[in-house]
């Protein structure tokens, strides 16, 4: 990641996590970016992610070494874009700071009532500049 401070998020691997060949189902590794999302937005943006018109436009996942159930993962997350509709999102998840995947994820500001993509908020865009120390685009 770019920056020296990315945002982090502890996840506990769950027994239910853990698949039959003794680790975290590739699946699994979606809810933990997941979390990790859902805590960028209420500690940087002071926003709860349930309560805005958030899409998922894209979502990619690079698994590098499997997760197991002793592990304890961190996910990294930067927000290295932001367009008109949408942010980037990248995350990098860990244990013992080691790489096991990698995934970025495109959200797309969305007004439901209007059934289309709507500006992200400026307010969100100076916070995020702010925080990723990156100037405003």
């Amino acid at each position: 990641m770019d920056i020296d401070h990315p945002f982090t998020t502890p996840v506990s691997v769950r027994f239910r996590d853990i698949d039959a060949f003794g680790h975290v189902n590739n699946a699994v590794h979606v809810s933990y970016i997941e979390e990790a999302r859902v805590a960028y937005f209420e500690q940087v943006l002071g926003v709860d992610l349930g309560s805005v018109g958030t899409v998922v436009a894209s979502l990619s996942v690079d698994y590098c070494q499997p997760i197991e159930l002793d592990d304890e993962v961190v996910v990294e997350t930067t927000v290295p874009e932001i367009g008109t509709t949408s942010l980037t999102l990248d995350h990098e998840l860990r244990v013992d700071g080691e790489i096991v995947a990698t995934a970025t994820v495109v959200l797309v500001q969305y007004d439901y009532e209007a059934d289309e993509p709507v500006a992200i908020p400026d307010a969100w865009r100076s916070t995020i500049a702010a925080f990723e120390g990156h100037a405003t685009e």
